[in-house]
């Protein structure tokens, strides 16, 4: 395999990382860091406030969906580039 294809493979699989880092980031600290101010929210999700759902459940749906999310966009990376273990379990 040519390694500008390498590359380019490495520079997708970089973003991608990047933007999960960011989003995992954000659901991990930033909303934490405004409980006080997600609580003057007037929206209860069951009857809790919303900083309490984000601590208990928000956030632990987010991080399962950013992993199906992030597995995904990384399937298609590695097809596009040619690399996916799908394409070689075919063969």
């Amino acid at each position: 395999m040519a390694t500008s294809k390498l590359e380019a493979h490495w520079n997708d699989t970089k973003g991608l990382m990047r933007i999960t880092l960011a989003l995992w980031f954000f659901f991990s600290i930033v909303i934490f860091m405004f409980g006080y101010q997600l609580n003057s929210v007037n929206v209860p999700l069951l009857g809790y406030p919303l900083s309490y759902y984000m601590c208990a459940q928000g956030s632990l749906a987010a991080f399962v969906i950013l992993i199906f999310w992030s597995s995904g966009k990384q399937e298609e990376i590695d097809m596009k580039h040619g690399v996916s273990d799908a394409e070689k379990t075919e063969d």
